[in-house]
């Protein structure tokens, strides 16, 4: 591929070196639009070389160009290889898009794209991408994409990405996302989610989601969610949620650790730290561990720590100190162990 890139770059800058004027320079060795054609010829079936497209309607075949379209030429499709030596493009490629800089398609590139500097679109990119710096696209892109620096989508990101620094959507993230920094998308994200600082989403975050230092959603995290230092939800954390520094959301059913805190207003399973666990003036169903417990609201089932706090107990208490508010004087402050029936 390399030699026949050369051999069709010299070939090219040779016959443009030859006319003047190359844009008005055509020639076309073709019957009913087959074989080869030199310039800016509008269809062929077959090889095509072009300094850069204004007029191209359609390419079946090779289409090498030395540069991108012109900003308001060309609308033309090619079906089959578009070759950059070093840029090129078209409104629409389906097939293999290589360019030694990059690959860029007005409307959508289907197939495969390789560009040193970047593969983009203004519309969609579904297939393969792989760009030295970066993958972009206006709308969706859709199987795999790999940037060096990015990989980024106005609409969705729909299947597996990779970004050197990050991965990032306008809308939806589904499938399988790395980024070297962050992942994170303007509505949800849904599968498996890497960001090496975090990871998060503007509404819910379905699946499993690891942040270097934190995992985020505005709405639910359903699933796995693990941070380096916090693990937070807007609504609703349904699953395990796990950091060194804590874990919080407004309701949580499921499993909440937190190296220093977990924390909820509400409560449908475990929470559990190291230090500081906040029940928020609602109630703890199930399993509360930490150093201070402190249920600002009604505990039904067991707490231990080294000091336990309830403002309304149903259930047992046990460490070193044990406070529950609604208990008769006498039997309000106990050490060892605490408990209140109904």
């Amino acid at each position: 591929m390399r030699a026949h890139s050369v051999l069709l770059g010299a070939l090219t800058l040779g016959l443009f070196a030859t006319f003047p004027h190359p844009l008005a320079a055509q020639i076309e060795l073709t019957v009913d639009h087959k074989g080869i054609a030199i310039g800016d010829v509008p269809r062929v079936i077959g090889l095509r070389l072009n300094y850069r497209d204004r007029h191209l309607e359609r390419v079946d075949g090779i289409n090498a160009t030395i540069w991108s379209p012109y900003q308001n030429g060309s609308k033309g499709l090619v079906r089959g290889l578009a070759l950059g030596l070093p840029v090129t493009g078209a409104d629409r490629i389906d097939g293999v898009g290589v360019g030694i800089l990059g690959v860029g398609a007005q409307d959508r590139l289907r197939g495969i794209g390789v560009g040193a500097a970047g593969v983009g679109s203004g519309g969609n990119l579904e297939g393969i991408m792989v760009g030295g710096l970066g993958v972009g696209s206006g709308r969706d892109v859709v199987g795999i994409g790999v940037g060096g620096l990015g990989v980024g989508s106005g609409g969705s990101l729909r299947g597996a990405f990779v970004g050197g620094l990050g991965a990032g959507s306008g809308e939806d993230i589904v499938g399988v996302v790395i980024g070297g920094l962050g992942a994170g998308a303007s509505r949800d994200v849904q599968g498996i989610a890497v960001g090496g600082l975090g990871v998060g989403a503007a509404k819910d975050l379905r699946g499993i989601a690891i942040g270097g230092l934190g995992v985020g959603a505005g709405g639910t995290i359903t699933g796995l969610a693990v941070g380096g230092v916090g693990v937070g939800a807007g609504e609703l954390l349904h699953g395990v949620g796990i950091a060194a520094i804590g874990v919080g959301a407004p309701e949580v059913r499921g499993l909440a650790i937190g190296g220093l805190g977990a924390g909820a207003r509400d409560a449908r399973g475990a929470l559990v730290s190291g230090g500081w666990t906040r029940l928020e003036h609602g109630t703890l169903r199930g399993l509360s561990v930490g150093a201070f417990n402190q249920l600002k609201g009604t505990q039904r089932g067991l707490a231990v720590a080294i000091v336990n706090y309830a403002e309304e107990l149903h259930g047992v208490q046990v460490g070193l100190i044990n406070i529950a508010r609604n208990n008769s004087r006498g039997t309000r402050v106990l050490p060892i162990g605490n408990v209140h029936r109904d």
